[in-house]
């Protein structure tokens, strides 16, 4: 399991984001933070793997917190969940060794992308660490983890999401076998009206296959499957 700190300043959304954590298999909410203070606190207490980390806390800015974890040597993952759009906190973001930076708002959809993207991550680098030594091969399976859990570009209708087309793309590439609509529901967490939408535009763009399986009714099943595996 993936254990997770939440630090948000709004207990509101930082429960919200901690149920959005605990639905994403594999991973698990260690604890919650409304403050750097007792990010830290909890941290010193009981190491974790990934702070979900707010920009703008009350007694110092995520960044600033993210600078003095590595300055006392705590080596956890960050990803920063933030309303901060400016350019300038975004580099300041990466140069900080943030993972990953995700724009509040934002649904299930979106941080499950994340999620799924860091879990990616650290299956890479645990599929390589064995060596001692990563060649440039292995070093560019690290870099490219989290892009190649994006989605794939396409231009998408009105209404439609990156986001969860990238979701409904680990459900397919995962499965191993073809999946129905309800199942591609029942594994991503949205809606069946949401996925068969999703499915229909994926299948005319090219990017998923559809068989059809008949059984005793009669009526055809439709099952799909990621084309470009």
């Amino acid at each position: 399991m993936i254990d997770v700190l939440v630090v948000d300043d709004d207990f509101h959304v930082a429960e919200i984001n901690a149920a959005y954590v605990s639905q994403v298999p594999g991973f698990r909410v260690a604890g919650r933070a409304h403050t750097a203070a007792q990010a830290l606190a909890a941290l010193e207490r009981t190491p974790v793997d990934l702070v979900l980390l707010d920009h703008y806390l009350p007694d110092e800015t995520g960044l600033a917190l993210v600078r003095r974890l590595r300055q006392l040597g705590h080596r956890t993952d960050v990803i920063m969940v933030t309303a901060a759009r400016d350019v300038a906190t975004i580099q300041d973001a990466m140069r900080s060794g943030a993972l990953q930076y995700l724009v509040k708002p934002f649904g299930y959809s979106g941080l499950r992308a994340k999620l799924d993207g860091y879990a990616a991550l650290r299956r890479t680098v645990e599929g390589v660490g064995g060596r001692g030594e990563a060649g440039q091969e292995q070093v560019d399976r690290i870099f490219g983890a989290f892009r190649t859990t994006e989605a794939p570009h396409t231009e998408l209708p009105k209404g439609h999401s990156a986001a969860t087309v990238g979701l409904i793309r680990r459900v397919l590439d995962g499965a191993g076998q073809p999946l129905s609509a309800h199942e591609v529901a029942t594994r991503s967490g949205v809606s069946r009206s949401t996925a068969q939408r999703y499915l229909k535009h994926l299948e005319r763009s090219g990017h998923i296959t559809l068989t059809l399986k008949y059984g005793d009714t009669g009526r055809p099943e439709h099952l799909y499957r990621w084309a470009t595996r």
